[in-house]
């Protein structure tokens, strides 16, 4: 799970960046503050690489899903955009867990207790 799930948050990291480019263009918004918001939304994404497997992990990142949409009111696109990637999120951690269960069995079968 670890592996996908950092995939899609590493992607969102870029995403995001991006994201704060096109919101940079906004009249409304300064600069300091859309970077601030974007940089502190890509430290969470490559800091959640590492705490995918802890407890709370996968909860932390439907929540980065979730303003990741919330986004989409500066950034239209993101509404799109922040959708596509919690659809990834989702398979990300569904079939992660899959694969992670199906390591664990297949371990399991050769006789080594150590799954991962």
């Amino acid at each position: 799970m670890r592996t996908l799930c950092a995939s899609t948050l590493i992607g969102e990291f870029f995403i995001i960046g991006f994201a704060g480019l096109v919101a940079m263009k906004d009249a409304d918004l300064s600069t300091g503050t859309v970077w601030t918001v974007c940089g502190i939304a890509m430290f969470l994404c490559v800091a959640l690489c590492g705490v995918i497997t802890r407890p709370g992990g996968v909860t932390l990142g439907w929540v980065l899903q979730i303003a990741l949409i919330a986004s989409g009111v500066f950034v239209p696109m993101m509404f799109f955009m922040g959708a596509l990637f919690a659809l990834l999120w989702w398979a990300s951690v569904h079939f992660g867990r899959k694969v992670d269960e199906a390591k664990a069995r297949f371990a399991a079968q050769a006789g080594r207790p150590d799954a991962a």
